[in-house]
């Protein structure tokens, strides 16, 4: 089986809280992502959206596009005026190659609200997660016969955030799966069982990890997804609490093949992102020697 390893440019600067925003350009942050081992990087608000201009960049540091995050608000809209907000995006990751655009709902969402609490997210009953299913299923076959899937992301402070959340909506549609450990274990899911569950519509992974303590300390009533994101939530492989052997063993007792990608959102004067990077990329290529992956390009 074979994985191919990406990491997103979150590490260096984060686009929902400036302050956690190293002052790196796009080339370098590219050349110490290249450094770390990495071949494949996530887009982020820095990556020009044009491959006569990015592609170049890219090259010179063997890295490809291996997916990127879009804003989605298909909860509260519709099909059709979310059909011309991801056109360009989906314009620009078909020139770039892209395995697929990562589909994360922002619609009522309070992930990027500091002075929202945790326990502010949304909550949808049966019927609105069934009613958003099915829309979102009809969006998802509308991309995928355009060339480019989207993948959807469970997310901290969001609709789709926990476990009984994600089998639910899970349960109500048809659309292809970003897991994600780091926000399945934070919203108090069980990683493996996730996998277990929904392995067959798995097509996207991110690589977070959590430090546990940090958000055993968390008032979840007073404070913010972003909050925990500058305390320390999150780290990559191998500096935080989170057990990838084993979670990498299960995607390939599964048979996953795809982009294993690392985002751990955190202060890079804290945690530097070149260490923080190649810490990660350590962790992973050990992991997936012990899950029996090939690692490629």
């Amino acid at each position: 089986m074979k994985a191919k390893l990406g990491i997103a440019p979150i590490a260096w600067w984060n686009d929902d809280l400036a302050e956690l925003s190293d002052d790196v350009s796009l080339e370098e942050c590219l050349r110490q992502a290249s450094a770390a081992g990495f071949t494949g990087m996530e887009t982020g608000r820095r990556f020009p959206m044009d491959m006569a201009e990015l592609g170049p960049i890219l090259a010179k540091y063997g890295i490809s596009v291996c997916g990127g995050w879009f804003s989605g608000l298909l909860l509260d809209g519709d099909i059709e005026t979310e059909k011309d907000r991801i056109a360009a995006q989906m314009a620009f990751f078909k020139a770039a190659g892209a395995p697929c655009i990562v589909y994360g709902e922002t619609a009522r969402s309070v992930q990027g609200v500091k002075s929202a609490p945790l326990s502010t997210k949304p909550r949808l009953t049966e019927a609105e997660t069934a009613a958003y299913g099915r829309k979102l299923s009809d969006f998802a076959d509308w991309c995928a016969g355009q060339g480019m899937p989207i993948s959807y992301h469970h997310h901290m402070a969001a609709a789709i955030e926990t476990e009984a959340e994600l089998d639910l909506f899970m349960k109500h549609s048809s659309v292809p799966l970003l897991f994600d450990a780091g926000h399945m274990a934070f919203a108090g899911g069980d990683v493996l069982r996730v996998i277990d569950n929904h392995h067959k519509r798995i097509t996207h992974v991110h690589t977070k990890d959590i430090r546990r303590p940090v958000i055993d300390r968390l008032d979840r009533t007073r404070e913010s997804f972003l909050d925990a994101v500058v305390k320390g939530a999150f780290t990559v492989p191998g500096d935080g609490s989170l057990d990838f052997e084993t979670i990498v063993k299960r995607c390939a007792h599964y048979g996953y093949e795809g982009w294993f990608v690392v985002e751990a959102e955190q202060d890079p004067k804290v945690s530097p992102p070149l260490e923080m990077a190649r810490k990660g990329h350590k962790e992973l290529l050990r992991v997936m020697a012990a899950a029996g992956y090939e690692v490629v390009k």
